[in-house]
């Protein structure tokens, strides 16, 4: 398979249409890369038909996003994996047991409020009404904050943009209307037209100069 290359700020690329989109989500199918801890499937549906989660499942992507912030994705998954492991077999969920897997006091610590009232926090978010209301109550919730409610509530369903560095990139180049203009022409959701434009940019198929 010929890896797509396309440098996107010598102007050659006016702007991302649904044919060069759908070209990047086809090669990043095909070749097995994940956007996530989930898959690009996962991820779409959910935007379209967002779940209702127990309150395990509510922490566990909690906990997820908790981790992937500022480390690199391979590492998040398997932390992530390690820890939820670890918990569902039983173990002590306390600083002692966890630091071990993943030495990050302040990340463990929100790990284990997490994990220690998900019922309450589950809950909490689902009895809220507006996407809005949820976004805000996300960003309360222990080591989540303004930045990364949104990657949260992506994952939770909410039909949001991360806007993280590639991101922001993209948008200096083709403007803030581009998630508008993708929506357009794709009849995507901009929560997933992120997914596949992040994962194009960070495994190098769209190319910075």
């Amino acid at each position: 398979m010929n890896q797509i290359f396309c440098t996107i700020t010598d102007k050659s690329v006016k702007k991302i249409d649904s044919a060069l989109f759908f070209a990047l989500e086809k090669y990043i199918i095909d070749s097995g890369l994940g956007a996530d801890k989930d898959s690009f499937e996962t991820i779409k549906e959910r935007l379209h038909n967002p779940p209702i989660l127990s309150a395990n499942e509510f922490a566990e992507e909690c906990i997820y996003v908790i981790l992937a912030g500022g480390f690199r994705q391979k590492i998040a998954k398997r932390k992530f994996g390690e820890i939820m492991d670890f918990i569902y077999a039983g173990g002590d969920v306390c600083e002692k047991k966890l630091l071990p897997i993943f030495g990050n006091v302040n990340k463990i610590r929100a790990i284990i409020k997490i994990w220690n009232n998900s019922k309450n926090y589950r809950n909490g978010f689902y009895e809220l009404k507006t996407d809005a209301e949820k976004l805000t109550y996300l960003a309360t919730l222990p080591h989540i904050g303004e930045i990364t409610k949104n990657h949260i509530a992506r994952n939770l369903g909410i039909n949001v943009v991360k806007h993280d560095v590639w991101i922001q990139r993209l948008e200096s180049v083709f403007g803030d209307k581009m998630f508008a203009q993708i929506e357009k022409a794709t009849g995507l959701n901009r929560g997933y037209i992120d997914v596949v434009l992040w994962k194009a940019c960070q495994i190098g198929i769209l190319k910075f100069l």
